[in-house]
């Protein structure tokens, strides 16, 4: 597939960005830890007014600290939507307790759920699909609930290396925002190649599961700095693009843009407007300021209001 250049560098229109990617782009998200972002002095200065930014519920985060972060985003003009892990939740009641922390101290209506990287539960909740059955975000009114996709599977979750238990969970979804009033869509982990992502976008979407996708892309970062996160985060076959380029030691310590799977991506969405890929998140491996400012760079704005 032929890639779009973010900048082209010959010719009168030297120095415009792809209009592909531009709109590729519009309305993308970013994900932040109360930890990260207490080393951000002010958003305003790096991200658009209105962007949706995530805020990553890691084990042992206190949740003062999860809502004393969506509350500095929701008053410097952010669309806020924290993780709710299931696996970290102990109960119906600390579910409940957390959701009206979020909405009363912070105006937090959005949620992501996910079961979460903890192997054993600490209490009551092992999925994501437990936790929309509670019914506690319906009855608290949140607008947007998101989970988690897959687009090289879960190993956490298929241990044979199948998609069939991930594809059971996402059909079970795809039927709760059938017959609910949730606006759901999928945010998925990240990976490096754009054909798998195409064709597993694809195939949930001749399977019936028309979720709009949030596609999950790694920001800019040293070479080695991703390889560590692509591994711990259990990234599938897409690894081997890292692996390629790490055999050229002159590129370890050269940072690693997510250049040609955008452009790719951006594309195929050119070619195809009914692509369900719906927007893009980024996960900003090398640093929340170093991804905004590539994003901006390359025609990146949040757009607002949201639809999914």
């Amino acid at each position: 597939m032929a890639l779009f250049n973010f900048k082209k560098s010959e010719g009168p229109d030297a120095g415009r960005l792809s209009p592909e990617v531009e709109s590729f782009l519009q309305g993308y998200s970013i994900e932040v830890m109360p930890r990260t972002a207490a080393k951000v002095d002010n958003f305003g200065d790096i991200l658009p007014e209105g962007t949706r930014v995530y805020i990553a519920h890691i084990e042992g985060t206190p949740i003062e600290d999860m809502v004393d972060t969506a509350k500095r985003l929701n008053a410097e003009g952010f669309d806020v939507m924290p993780h709710f892990p299931a696996r970290i939740i102990k109960d119906a009641s600390t579910l409940q307790d957390w959701i009206a922390r979020y909405q009363g101290e912070a105006n937090v209506d959005q949620a992501l759920l996910l079961a979460g990287g903890v192997t054993t539960p600490h209490g009551d909740f092992d999925s994501s699909m437990q936790l929309l059955e509670t019914g506690a975000f319906d009855a608290a009114g949140f607008k947007h609930l998101h989970v988690a996709g897959h687009p090289e599977g879960n190993k956490d979750i298929d241990p044979d290396g199948s998609m069939k238990n991930v594809d059971d969970a996402l059909r079970w979804k795809q039927d709760f925002s059938t017959r609910t009033d949730a606006k759901m869509a999928l945010a998925t982990q990240f990976a490096f190649e754009a054909g798998p992502i195409i064709e597993w976008a694809d195939a949930l979407k001749a399977a019936g599961i028309d979720l709009p996708i949030h596609i999950g892309i790694a920001g800019p970062a040293k070479l080695q700095t991703m390889i560590k996160f692509a591994i711990a985060c259990g990234v599938g076959p897409s690894l081997r693009v890292l692996q390629r380029r790490a055999k050229d030691v002159t590129k370890l310590l050269l940072p690693f843009e997510p250049t040609e799977v955008i452009s790719e991506l951006a594309a195929h969405k050119a070619a195809n407007p009914d692509f369900n890929i719906a927007q893009v998140h980024f996960f900003p491996l090398g640093g929340i300021k170093t991804n905004a400012n590539w994003a901006i760079e390359n025609g990146g704005a949040a757009a607002t209001p949201k639809n999914a």
